[in-house]
């Protein structure tokens, strides 16, 4: 596929093995499996597209779980897009089906001249060991990633501190859990009881619940947390289950950081008249048919991190064996109060997280990274 003056669309969407057999005819794609659309292709609106035909050329290795998921992954999309409205700017979406995927579609990338990638973001900490070796494998190639390092000259890390972000998302609740609260449709319980679901068991993720259970200590120490992990991204019914669970046993608030599979904590929390705390993007906007119950999100900045390596491409300025290091001081992440009912959050509650905000910031709170250090 050669760039093409119209700035056509296409997609490339890659599930199962299926990405081990891709040829690589000028772009991604044309392999089994994998799914090519042009604009009028997709004019129903379903699926992802891309932009082919700028001057600067950006290959997207996304996270396994894929777009659509309303929150990290659609906030990587979200920035590559940006991108393309301030610059010339053409990409190409690689959504791997598992991680064993990951390694073949870097390289793919790494290995096109036609279009020669000016830059590869490579979103989620799954792609590490994966880059650490196509890095090496490819010198001249820049990389960014996303949630993760590798230390080498042609690769820009962009990591966050989710735990401050989640800390502020716990000392939220933990204060409303403690109070006569209700708003759209969730209310409080005579419990003092909110919860955690995770996707899958890893250090990143324990960062989120590490957090969390430290602003819900800040709140009150009294304050029940329970933690549960999914196993998955994208098991929509799995976090419904666990989240119902939570509610069952009295939780007003579920906070998950568990890509896909956080969606059916909102349908348990609607189910249960309760509140849910979403995550990466403002899924009370994203994901808008459950904004009457979702009270905040804990908004990390991977839109940012993506527009800046690729504006530091457009501009020259690529920063190669850097890491840049995103938290509630640089905006990098911060917790936002719902587009519905946000508003009902007292006033009180508000000034009490711009209180620990600063806090945190000016080194008075030390937040803690692993649960097993609370």
């Amino acid at each position: 596929m050669t760039k093409i003056d119209d700035r056509r669309r296409r997609i490339v969407k890659v599930g199962g093995a299926s990405a081990l057999g891709l040829g690589l005819a000028g772009c991604l794609g044309g392999g089994d499996g994998s799914e090519e659309t042009t604009a009028a292709d997709d004019a129903d609106g379903n699926g992802e597209t891309t932009e082919s035909g700028g001057v600067t050329d950006v290959g997207m290795v996304y996270a396994t779980g894929g777009l659509g998921d309303n929150s990290f992954n659609d906030m990587a999309h979200q920035g590559v897009q940006d991108a393309a409205d301030e610059y010339d700017v053409a990409f190409t979406n690689a959504e791997p089906g598992s991680p064993s995927e990951v390694a073949n579609l870097q390289q793919r990338f790494a290995q096109s001249t036609d279009p020669d990638y000016d830059l590869i973001p490579c979103i989620g900490f799954v792609q590490q060991d994966s880059l650490s070796q196509n890095a090496a494998n490819f010198p001249d190639q820049n990389f960014m990633v996303v949630d993760t390092t590798v230390d080498a000259d042609n690769v820009a890390n962009y990591v966050f501190k989710e735990q401050e972000g989640s800390f502020q998302a716990g000392h939220m609740a933990g204060l409303l859990t403690q109070m006569d609260f209700s708003a759209g449709a969730g209310e409080t319980t005579d419990d003092a009881v909110v919860g955690f679901v995770g996707g899958k068991e890893t250090p990143l993720i324990k960062k989120f619940e590490a957090g969390y259970r430290a602003g819900v200590a800040h709140a009150d120490g009294d304050v029940e947390v329970r933690t549960a992990y999914a196993g998955s991204w994208s098991d929509s019914a799995q976090g419904q289950e666990i989240a119902l669970s939570m509610y069952d046993k009295g939780a007003d608030f579920v906070y998950h950081a568990a890509g896909g599979t956080g969606n059916g904590v909102f349908k348990a929390a609607q189910e249960a008249g309760r509140f849910a705390i979403g995550v990466d993007a403002d899924q009370s906007k994203s994901l808008a048919k459950y904004d009457d119950v979702i009270l905040a999100s804990m908004v990390k900045r991977v839109d940012e991190a993506v527009y800046r390596s690729i504006e530091n491409v457009v501009n020259g300025e690529f920063e190669g064996g850097s890491t840049e290091t995103l938290g509630l001081e640089q905006d990098g992440v911060s917790v936002v109060y719902g587009n519905n009912i946000g508003s009902e959050v007292p006033e009180d509650v508000r000034s009490a997280l711009e209180e620990s905000e600063t806090a945190i910031v000016e080194g008075d709170i030390e937040v803690p990274t692993d649960p097993s250090d609370l």
